[in-house]
């Protein structure tokens, strides 16, 4: 917990709970025993995320979820543990929010992708809402196959039913992760590896005529394809697999 708690970003505005990581900090110890103590206990209750809206280029707003300091801890802790055990199973094509991954090493590779592979063709596309719109008993049971710990999918199921605060009204969406926490990358990137890193592996590669490769950075991603008219197939199908 203290580990998880140094990893913090310790100017980050604060939640619902309107603790700062400073005021947290003055008794650090005794506020980490007594959180590790409500979770050994199972009464910790996750609290809901604050909703802010900040401008966008183009005018409009966009949402960013705050949550409270303690379940930013808490995730976190969660996050270290989770991530040891998925970095073993997700692709080298899937470079976002991953330690060891930059978007200079992204945009190398797929540099040195086109060339090597003698790429004509390039489909840029993105997932829309992606963090909204995660569908949470999917979610649920692509996490059981790899790790099937019940206390971590229990916080996991608080986190995706904390609900959201947006100026003072309290929603529970049916579906998404908690847009900025400290747990959706990790999340994100399962639920992708599912739906979209495995299906190109599996299904969309051997059925190319040509060579073809992917590169994700979270819900952003590039395929590179030999012939034009893979890409066109890969457009048509696209829709219907993410």
């Amino acid at each position: 917990m203290k580990e998880a708690y140094r990893k913090l970003r310790k100017k980050a505005a604060p939640g619902v709970d309107q603790v700062t990581a400073e005021e947290y900090a003055v008794n650090l110890d005794d506020n980490l025993k007594a959180l590790h103590k409500r979770l050994r206990e199972g009464r910790y209750k996750a609290p809901p995320v604050k909703r802010v809206w900040i401008d966008k280029e183009n005018g409009k707003k966009r949402p960013i979820g705050i949550t409270a300091l303690e379940d930013k801890v808490v995730q976190r802790a969660v996050e270290m543990v989770l991530s040891p055990i998925y970095e073993q199973m997700f692709y080298d094509s899937s470079c976002g929010y991953r330690r060891g991954h930059s978007p200079h090493q992204a945009l190398k590779e797929l540099r040195d992708q086109c060339t090597r592979l003698n790429i004509k063709w390039i489909v840029s596309a993105d997932i829309s809402g992606l963090f909204d719109n995660i569908e949470h008993g999917h979610l649920r049971d692509m996490i059981k196959r790899k790790m099937n710990d019940g206390t971590i999918l229990r916080l996991i199921g608080k986190w995706l039913n904390a609900g959201v605060m947006d100026a003072g009204q309290i929603t529970h969406p049916d579906k998404g992760t908690p847009q900025g926490g400290v747990i959706s990358p990790i999340l994100s990137n399962i639920f992708l590896h599912y739906v979209l890193d495995d299906w190109f592996v599996k299904e969309a590669k051997p059925r190319m005529k040509g060579r073809i490769f992917i590169i994700r950075w979270a819900d952003d991603f590039i395929i590179g394809c030999e012939y034009e008219d893979d890409a066109r197939r890969l457009l048509e199908v696209l829709p219907t697999t993410t």
